[in-house]
């Protein structure tokens, strides 16, 4: 399965997203999982540099040469895609999931985003609430609805906002790996998402 983390505005957890997919599709052992870095930040590469990830991560000019082997592929791309880029991206890919955070800039983003993938005649993408604010702010809940009123096909799980995910970053390793009283349950979130991948 090839899987596109994508979206048009940074800051969305999209590569935090690209790592803990790629952490989830390599808990099988049977599983040869391939994370390919095509964000100019190199948000991935630097993760897996400062710790240990349990998948291959390359730079996406590799992806020739180690994609051959690889059971699953989740591809971390550049923020801001034009519309050649989304088309190239979308094509490419079995899932194409665009990470979005519940405040109004993002949500217009990701409209702009949804606009630009039907003109396409795209349909193999879902939306993937992130950094998610806790109880009782209700932003996530009205994301939700916003989503839902429009009609897009949107993951049930929610990623919540945790440090824990600060933490796993500056380590280099999984949020399951941080000493943080929250990172099973953040876990937990990303689990349940890679669920519902495989459900698809």
């Amino acid at each position: 399965m090839i899987i596109t983390v994508a979206s048009f505005k940074g800051g969305v957890g999209k590569s935090t997203t690209a790592i803990h997919l790629a952490t989830y599709f390599a808990q099988e052992d049977t599983n040869n999982v391939l994370l390919l870095d095509g964000d100019a930040n190199r948000s991935v590469s630097n993760w897996a540099e400062r710790g240990n990830l349990p998948f291959k991560v390359v730079d996406e000019r590799h992806a020739a040469k180690y994609s051959r082997d690889a059971d699953h592929i989740i591809i971390d791309t550049a923020a801001r895609p034009n519309e050649e880029d989304l088309k190239t991206l979308a094509e490419g890919c079995d899932l194409l999931i665009l990470p979005c955070v519940p405040d109004v800039l993002s949500l217009e983003a990701m409209m702009l985003t949804i606009e630009t993938l039907k003109k396409l005649k795209s349909d193999s993408y879902k939306v993937l609430l992130t950094i998610v604010p806790p109880k009782p702010n209700k932003d996530g809940d009205e994301a939700r609805k916003s989503l839902q009123r429009a009609e897009l096909p949107l993951f049930t799980t929610p990623i919540r906002r945790f440090q824990a995910y600060k933490k796993a970053a500056l380590l280099g390793v999984p949020v399951y790996q941080v000493n943080d009283s929250k990172s099973k349950i953040a876990w937990n979130d990303y689990q349940n998402v890679g669920k519902e991948i495989e459900e698809l």
